[in-house]
C-alpha cells in the first residue's frame, strides 16, 4: 500500500509518460509515420491516470478513441502502443487497430472504440459480467461530453441502475465536442444532471489534479466493489491540441489555451512534488527514464514487421 507522497510520485510519473508518448506521436504523425486518425490526450492525463490508480488486475477499463492515455495507464507498454499507432504486427491490436483501437485481454483493457458513445452499453455488459461472476470486479467507462447525447449511453446507464451494476461512468469534459462547445451542444452545462433520470449518485469535478481524480473515483470503485451501483461522474478537462492531428482548433477563444496552459497538470504535479520533499534530481532522473522509453518505443515500432498478407487476410470476410 503506497502512501499519499509516493503515489502522488507514481502518477505523476504515469503522466509525464503520457505526455511524452502523445509528443513524439504527434510528430511522428507529422513526419507521415503515423496515418489515418490520431487524437492526443495531452493536457488530459490526470483523468485517466487518477481514475485508473484505483483499479485492481480484473477490473475493466473502456475508453473512446482518445485512448493512449488510458491504455498507457493500464499498463500497456510504450512498445506496443507506439507500434500499434505505426501499424505494425507487434501492436497491442497487432496493428489491425491503429490509434482508435487500443485493446489488451491480459491487462482487461477492452478498447478503444471509434462509435461515439456506442461503448457505453458495452460497459455495462462487462459490468453485468461482473456481477454474473460474483469475481467483485469493477469496470471504468470513460466518454466524452459529447458521447453523452448518443443513445447507447442511455441505454449503458438505464441499464447499469436498473440492475445495480458495478460500473463508474467517467464523462471527459474537455468543453469541445470535436470543435462544437458545450453550450451549442448540451442543454445543461452540468452533465451530472443526467444521472437523475437513471437514480444514480453523482460528482462534479475539476480533474486538472490527479489527487483529486483519485480520490473522488476512489470512493464510486469502492461504492461500486460494495455492491451499491454505479456511478455518474463528470470531469472538467481541457485538452491542449485539437480534436485531432488534422483540427488546428481556430474555435477557441483568443487568449484560452494560453490561460489553461498555466495550469497545466504536469507543472502542478511537479510543483507538489517538491513541497512534498521530491529534489530536483529524482524528478529529473524520471524524467529521464520516460525519454529512453519513448525513445525506445519509437524504435521498436519503426523496426517491428508489419503483418503478412496471409495475417491480414485472416481478418476479412468475403
Amino acid at each position: 500500500m503506497q502512501n499519499q507522497k509516493d503515489r502522488l510520485f507514481t502518477m505523476y510519473e504515469k503522466m509525464l509518460l503520457i505526455r511524452r508518448f502523445e509528443e513524439a506521436a504527434a510528430k511522428a504523425y507529422a513526419t507521415g509515420k503515423i496515418r489515418g486518425f490520431c487524437h492526443l490526450y495531452i493536457g488530459e492525463e490526470p483523468v485517466a491516470v487518477g481514475a485508473i490508480q484505483n483499479l485492481e488486475a480484473h477490473d475493466y477499463v473502456i475508453a473512446t478513441y482518445r485512448e493512449h492515455g488510458h491504455a498507457l495507464a493500464r499498463g500497456i507498454s510504450p512498445r506496443e502502443a507506439m507500434a500499434e499507432l505505426f501499424g505494425k504486427s507487434t501492436g497491442c491490436s497487432k496493428g489491425l487497430g491503429g490509434s482508435m483501437h487500443f485493446f489488451s485481454r491480459d491487462l482487461n483493457f477492452m478498447g478503444g472504440h471509434g462509435i461515439v458513445g456506442g461503448h457505453v452499453a458495452v460497459a455495462t455488459g462487462l459490468a453485468f459480467a461482473s456481477k454474473y461472476r460474483k469475481d467483485h470486479g469493477v469496470t471504468l467507462c470513460f466518454v466524452g461530453e459529447g458521447g453523452t447525447n448518443i443513445g447507447g449511453f442511455y441505454e449503458g446507464l438505464t441499464y447499469a441502475s436498473l440492475w445495480n451494476l458495478p460500473v463508474v461512468f467517467i464523462i471527459e469534459n474537455n468543453l469541445y465536442a470535436m470543435g462544437t462547445p458545450l453550450y451549442r451542444s448540451q442543454p445543461t452545462h452540468d452533465l451530472t444532471a443526467k444521472a437523475k433520470a437513471f437514480n444514480m449518485v453523482s460528482e462534479r469535478i475539476d480533474a486538472l489534479s490527479v489527487e483529486k481524480v483519485y480520490q473522488t473515483v476512489k470512493k464510486a470503485v469502492t461504492r461500486a466493489r460494495a455492491g451499491l451501483g454505479p456511478t455518474l461522474l463528470e470531469m472538467i478537462t481541457y485538452r491542449f491540441r485539437g480534436h485531432s492531428m488534422s483540427d488546428p482548433a481556430k474555435y477557441r477563444p483568443e487568449g484560452e489555451l494560453e490561460k489553461m496552459k498555466e495550469k497545466d497538470p504536469l507543472d502542478t504535479t511537479h510543483a507538489k512534488l517538491k513541497k512534498c520533499g521530491f529534489t530536483d534530481a529524482q524528478l529529473e532522473a524520471v524524467g529521464a527514464k520516460i525519454e529512453e522509453q519513448i525513445i525506445d518505443a519509437v524504435n521498436f515500432a519503426e523496426t517491428s514487421p508489419e503483418l503478412s498478407y496471409e495475417e491480414m487476410q485472416a481478418s476479412v470476410f468475403a
